[in-house]
């Protein structure tokens, strides 16, 4: 764990959801002395209590630890706003229908943020048949690739995982895409809408 509560975080928290210090530490079972030294940072909360506290504040672990609320404002689960995560350490993707809070090797990871394509990045698509031949003409060597291609509709995602010194191409069917994104693995997500 790389951030410890802080009391600050405690208070906003607590106060959004209109939660009078008292209740605060009856939900908890602590004195309101307790949680008032946690506010103005005399003290910070056990371990133990740690889960007691995001459950009476109505948040994760994750969250609370990280001082933030995130809600998944994507209800409808449009695939098309969804969102991809990769890990830093091990290269791991996650894609998420919408906001998250999302670890991986014990690092909380952001969304990543869809850029256009540059000139070293360009997505290229053709339709063969009755589906897009996708490319990307950028270098694959073992250090600097395109980790991986995606095609994205409003019902699903296609998912292509590449490799380093491998080719940079991919086959996507053509129902309803909407998107596509590439990652490089030095410079991020781009996107190309359809």
């Amino acid at each position: 764990m790389d951030k410890y509560i802080t009391g600050a975080v405690i208070r906003r928290l607590r106060e959004k959801k209109n939660m009078t210090q008292e209740e605060l530490a009856g939900k908890v079972f602590v004195s309101s002395k307790a949680v008032s030294k946690w506010e103005t940072g005399q003290g910070f909360p056990d371990i133990s209590l740690i889960e007691p506290i995001a459950k009476a504040l109505d948040i994760s672990v994750i969250e609370l630890l990280s001082g933030e609320d995130i809600r998944n404002l994507n209800r409808s689960s449009n695939m098309s706003r969804g969102k991809f995560y990769v890990c830093p350490v091990c290269g791991n993707v996650i894609q998420a229908s919408g906001e998250a809070v999302v670890s991986c090797c014990g690092i909380t990871l952001p969304p990543l943020e869809a850029e256009v394509p540059d000139e070293d990045h360009v997505i290229s698509k053709e339709i063969i048949e009755d589906e897009y031949y996708v490319t990307v003409g950028h270098p694959m060597t073992k250090d600097h690739y395109i980790s991986f291609l995606a095609a994205v509709s409003d019902q699903g995602v296609q998912f292509v995982k590449l490799y380093p010194e491998g080719a940079c191409e991919a086959r996507f069917k053509i129902s309803c895409v909407r998107k596509f994104y590439a990652y490089c693995n030095r410079h991020g997500l781009y996107e190309l809408k359809n």
